[in-house]
């Protein structure tokens, strides 16, 4: 198995969204956000599959060794050895994908985040930084795309957060900030425990909200020159905006079930965005 070979096999396996987006790029492009999106897989199943925390922070602390391998042309993980002519070609920056490592290991030193600016940063390295890369390989001319991809990234992560409270629960972690929880009068143990109320109804429709925010921010600040090559973010927008549609009109039933589109409809909304941008 080759490299992009192996990076094709793990998006594939993962069952994500975002697999749908890639497959309208030129075979250059879709390569090289095949291998970003390895590359994320990679360092976020060593916090999610590693049950020994010291374990996952020593592997970690490996693939800063293999970043800095990418660069000098020297890797060993078939995934760093797909991203040696991607960095070359997009002119990407080493701290990026530290920054992404960076936030991985926020997962390993925080199971709650004290309020939205704590979670915010965490947001940002673990999906803006991704929005950043992704949009170097799609193509921009107008630099106010970074800004739309940096709040896209926040966006799609909200959505994934509201998404897998429950999932993420029974891991003991809550991404929902602690000061949103004393708001609406949520104690900790009842997200823990999975015990849905009107309190946590009310909470998690104010997380909508502001995700619903942030995608309207996002599609406000990208460029019209900017719509037709990015047009991959935008299918990743949909399917995601889509999603959170859905958590919404189902009751938010969050703690109980994870709301997924059919992969037939993901299908539908990327054709779609493509064709109207």
């Amino acid at each position: 198995m080759t490299p992009d070979e192996y990076c094709q096999d793990k998006a594939a396996k993962s069952g994500s969204s975002f697999y749908y987006s890639f497959m309208f790029l030129p075979p250059d492009k879709r390569r090289a956000i095949t291998a970003l999106y390895a590359f994320c897989r990679e360092v976020d199943d060593v916090v999610d599959e590693c049950s020994d925390e010291n374990a996952a922070r020593i592997t970690l602390a490996w693939w800063r060794v293999q970043v800095a391998a990418i660069y000098a042309g020297q890797p060993q993980h078939p995934v760093a050895i797909a991203l040696v002519p991607v960095v070359k070609q997009f002119n990407f920056l080493q701290e990026h994908f530290l920054e992404i490592i960076d936030g991985m290991e926020m997962d390993l030193q925080n199971n709650q985040y004290a309020d939205f600016k704590a979670l915010q940063l965490y947001c940002y390295r673990v999906a803006s930084v991704v929005g950043l890369l992704a949009a170097e390989i799609f193509g921009y001319t107008d630099r106010k795309t970074l800004k739309y991809a940096h709040d896209l990234g926040i966006a799609l992560q909200l959505t994934n957060i509201i998404r897998d409270v429950g999932e993420d629960a029974r891991r003991g972690r809550i991404y929902i900030p602690q000061d949103e929880l004393a708001k609406f009068g949520v104690h900790t143990n009842d997200i823990l425990d999975g015990k849905e109320t009107e309190a946590f109804h009310k909470l998690m429709q104010f997380q909508i909200e502001r995700a619903q925010n942030y995608y309207k921010q996002a599609l406000a600040q990208l460029p019209v020159v900017d719509r037709k090559a990015q047009r991959t973010g935008l299918i990743m927008a949909a399917i995601y905006h889509a999603t959170l549609e859905e958590i919404s009109a189902s009751g938010c039933h969050v703690l109980k079930e994870r709301v997924s589109l059919t992969p037939l409809r993901k299908l539908w909304l990327a054709w779609m965005t493509w064709i109207k941008n």
